[in-house]
Protein backbone atom coordinates (compact mmCIF):
# COMPACT_ATOMS: atom_id res chain seq x y z
CA UNK A 1 0.00 0.00 0.00
CA UNK A 2 2.83 2.39 0.75
CA UNK A 3 4.23 4.10 -2.33
CA UNK A 4 7.55 5.88 -2.41
CA UNK A 5 10.01 6.88 -5.04
CA UNK A 6 12.34 3.88 -5.41
CA UNK A 7 15.31 4.15 -3.08
CA UNK A 8 14.14 7.33 -1.40
CA UNK A 9 12.07 5.86 1.45
CA UNK A 10 9.29 7.78 3.14
CA UNK A 11 8.88 11.51 2.55
CA UNK A 12 10.06 13.52 5.55
CA UNK A 13 7.69 16.20 6.81
CA UNK A 14 8.97 18.64 9.43
CA UNK A 15 6.61 20.27 11.89
CA UNK A 16 7.77 23.61 13.21
CA UNK A 17 6.86 25.35 16.47
CA UNK A 18 4.47 27.64 14.57
CA UNK A 19 2.50 24.47 13.68
CA UNK A 20 3.51 24.68 10.02
CA UNK A 21 4.33 21.50 8.15
CA UNK A 22 7.21 21.47 5.68
CA UNK A 23 7.53 18.82 2.95
CA UNK A 24 11.26 18.24 2.44
CA UNK A 25 10.63 16.44 -0.86
CA UNK A 26 8.88 19.38 -2.53
CA UNK A 27 10.51 22.11 -0.41
CA UNK A 28 7.14 23.63 0.37
CA UNK A 29 4.81 24.20 3.28
CA UNK A 30 1.77 21.94 3.32
CA UNK A 31 -1.40 21.43 5.35
CA UNK A 32 -3.00 18.48 7.07
CA UNK A 33 -5.24 18.18 4.00
CA UNK A 34 -2.14 17.60 1.87
CA UNK A 35 -1.04 14.84 4.25
CA UNK A 36 -4.52 13.29 4.09
CA UNK A 37 -4.31 13.32 0.28
CA UNK A 38 -0.84 11.73 0.41
CA UNK A 39 -2.25 9.01 2.67
CA UNK A 40 -5.14 8.33 0.28
CA UNK A 41 -2.61 8.09 -2.59
CA UNK A 42 -0.60 5.55 -0.59
CA UNK A 43 2.44 7.84 -0.18
CA UNK A 44 4.52 6.90 2.84
CA UNK A 45 5.67 9.81 4.98
CA UNK A 46 7.19 10.46 8.36
CA UNK A 47 6.46 13.61 10.38
CA UNK A 48 9.19 14.79 12.71
CA UNK A 49 9.29 17.66 15.17
CA UNK A 50 11.79 20.12 13.68
CA UNK A 51 13.25 21.06 17.08
CA UNK A 52 13.40 17.74 18.96
CA UNK A 53 13.53 15.49 15.85
CA UNK A 54 10.96 13.25 17.58
CA UNK A 55 8.77 11.13 15.27
CA UNK A 56 5.25 12.57 15.66
CA UNK A 57 3.63 10.76 12.71
CA UNK A 58 1.11 8.99 14.98
CA UNK A 59 -0.04 12.30 16.51
CA UNK A 60 -0.43 13.96 13.11
CA UNK A 61 -2.39 11.02 11.66
CA UNK A 62 -4.68 11.08 14.70
CA UNK A 63 -5.16 14.82 14.18
CA UNK A 64 -6.11 14.19 10.53
CA UNK A 65 -8.69 11.61 11.64
CA UNK A 66 -10.16 14.08 14.14
CA UNK A 67 -10.49 16.78 11.47
CA UNK A 68 -12.08 14.33 9.01
CA UNK A 69 -14.57 13.24 11.69
CA UNK A 70 -15.49 16.88 12.43
CA UNK A 71 -16.37 17.54 8.78
CA UNK A 72 -19.62 15.62 9.08
CA UNK A 73 -19.60 12.11 7.63
CA UNK A 74 -18.13 10.10 10.48
CA UNK A 75 -16.58 6.66 10.14
CA UNK A 76 -15.95 6.01 13.82
CA UNK A 77 -19.23 5.36 15.64
CA UNK A 78 -19.54 6.44 19.27
CA UNK A 79 -19.85 2.86 20.62
CA UNK A 80 -16.61 1.92 18.86
CA UNK A 81 -14.83 4.96 20.29
CA UNK A 82 -16.10 4.11 23.78
CA UNK A 83 -14.83 0.55 23.43
CA UNK A 84 -11.49 1.77 22.16
CA UNK A 85 -11.10 4.22 25.05
CA UNK A 86 -12.02 1.51 27.54
CA UNK A 87 -9.13 -0.62 26.21
CA UNK A 88 -6.53 1.94 27.35
CA UNK A 89 -4.89 0.62 30.50
CA UNK A 90 -6.52 -2.78 30.04
CA UNK A 91 -4.40 -5.93 29.99
CA UNK A 92 -5.44 -6.41 26.33
CA UNK A 93 -4.22 -2.95 25.25
CA UNK A 94 -1.03 -4.29 23.66
CA UNK A 95 -3.04 -6.59 21.39
CA UNK A 96 -5.47 -3.95 20.08
CA UNK A 97 -3.17 -2.20 17.54
CA UNK A 98 -2.24 -5.47 15.83
CA UNK A 99 -5.87 -6.59 15.80
CA UNK A 100 -7.09 -3.29 14.31
CA UNK A 101 -4.35 -3.32 11.67
CA UNK A 102 -5.15 -6.93 10.69
CA UNK A 103 -8.87 -6.07 10.54
CA UNK A 104 -8.26 -3.11 8.23
CA UNK A 105 -5.95 -5.19 6.01
CA UNK A 106 -8.67 -7.85 5.78
CA UNK A 107 -11.30 -5.20 4.99
CA UNK A 108 -9.14 -3.76 2.18
CA UNK A 109 -8.50 -7.25 0.72
CA UNK A 110 -12.22 -8.03 0.79
CA UNK A 111 -12.99 -4.70 -0.85
CA UNK A 112 -10.48 -5.44 -3.65
CA UNK A 113 -11.76 -9.02 -4.06
CA UNK A 114 -15.32 -7.73 -4.35
CA UNK A 115 -14.28 -5.24 -7.01
CA UNK A 116 -12.35 -7.94 -8.92
CA UNK A 117 -15.27 -10.36 -8.64
CA UNK A 118 -17.72 -7.83 -10.03
CA UNK A 119 -15.37 -6.97 -12.88
CA UNK A 120 -14.61 -10.64 -13.58
CA UNK A 121 -18.22 -11.79 -13.41
CA UNK A 122 -19.06 -10.06 -16.64
CA UNK A 123 -15.74 -10.40 -18.48
CA UNK A 124 -16.01 -11.56 -22.09
CA UNK A 125 -19.79 -11.28 -22.08
CA UNK A 126 -22.27 -8.82 -23.53
CA UNK A 127 -22.53 -7.34 -20.06
CA UNK A 128 -18.82 -6.45 -19.76
CA UNK A 129 -19.34 -2.86 -20.86
CA UNK A 130 -22.36 -2.55 -18.56
CA UNK A 131 -20.28 -3.84 -15.64
CA UNK A 132 -17.53 -1.29 -16.44
CA UNK A 133 -20.10 1.51 -16.47
CA UNK A 134 -21.54 0.27 -13.16
CA UNK A 135 -18.10 0.24 -11.57
CA UNK A 136 -17.36 3.73 -12.90
CA UNK A 137 -20.63 5.01 -11.45
CA UNK A 138 -19.99 3.20 -8.15
CA UNK A 139 -16.50 4.74 -7.92
CA UNK A 140 -17.89 8.18 -8.80
CA UNK A 141 -20.55 7.85 -6.11
CA UNK A 142 -17.93 6.70 -3.61
CA UNK A 143 -15.70 9.65 -4.53
CA UNK A 144 -18.63 12.03 -4.10
CA UNK A 145 -18.98 11.01 -0.47
CA UNK A 146 -15.27 11.32 0.37
CA UNK A 147 -14.52 14.43 2.40
CA UNK A 148 -12.45 16.93 0.45
CA UNK A 149 -13.23 15.47 -2.96
CA UNK A 150 -13.42 18.03 -5.72
CA UNK A 151 -16.60 18.39 -7.73
CA UNK A 152 -16.29 16.45 -10.95
CA UNK A 153 -13.26 14.46 -9.77
CA UNK A 154 -13.57 10.81 -10.62
CA UNK A 155 -16.91 11.23 -12.40
CA UNK A 156 -17.44 8.94 -15.34
CA UNK A 157 -17.67 10.39 -18.82
CA UNK A 158 -21.19 11.37 -19.84
CA UNK A 159 -23.17 8.58 -21.49
CA UNK A 160 -23.37 8.73 -25.28
CA UNK A 161 -26.33 10.83 -26.30
CA UNK A 162 -26.45 12.74 -23.00
CA UNK A 163 -26.20 16.50 -23.53
CA UNK A 164 -22.73 17.76 -22.53
CA UNK A 165 -24.14 20.93 -20.97
CA UNK A 166 -26.34 18.91 -18.60
CA UNK A 167 -23.35 16.84 -17.45
CA UNK A 168 -21.20 19.89 -16.83
CA UNK A 169 -23.83 22.03 -15.13
CA UNK A 170 -25.53 19.43 -12.94
CA UNK A 171 -25.09 19.94 -9.25
CA UNK A 172 -23.37 17.31 -7.15
CA UNK A 173 -26.71 16.32 -5.57
CA UNK A 174 -28.28 15.89 -9.00
CA UNK A 175 -25.35 13.74 -10.12
CA UNK A 176 -25.64 11.54 -7.03
CA UNK A 177 -29.40 11.19 -7.47
CA UNK A 178 -28.88 10.28 -11.14
CA UNK A 179 -26.23 7.72 -10.23
CA UNK A 180 -28.53 6.15 -7.62
CA UNK A 181 -31.39 5.99 -10.10
CA UNK A 182 -29.18 4.49 -12.80
CA UNK A 183 -27.77 1.97 -10.33
CA UNK A 184 -31.32 0.97 -9.36
CA UNK A 185 -32.28 0.48 -13.01
CA UNK A 186 -29.17 -1.58 -13.66
CA UNK A 187 -29.81 -3.73 -10.58
CA UNK A 188 -33.34 -4.40 -11.85
CA UNK A 189 -31.92 -5.47 -15.23
CA UNK A 190 -29.38 -7.78 -13.60
CA UNK A 191 -32.10 -9.35 -11.42
CA UNK A 192 -34.29 -9.95 -14.47
CA UNK A 193 -31.37 -11.57 -16.30
CA UNK A 194 -30.63 -13.82 -13.33
CA UNK A 195 -34.16 -15.18 -13.08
Amino acid sequence: MKKTIPGDGPVTIKKYANRRLYNTETSSYITLEHLAAMTREGRDFKVIDAKSEEDITHNILTQIIMEEEQRGQTMLPVPFLRQLISMYGDSMQAMVPGYLEASMDSFRRNQQQFKSAVEGAFANSPFAELAKQNMAMFEAATAAFKPGSEPGAGNPAPRPGAPASAATHASKDDEIAALKAELGRLNDKVEKLGS
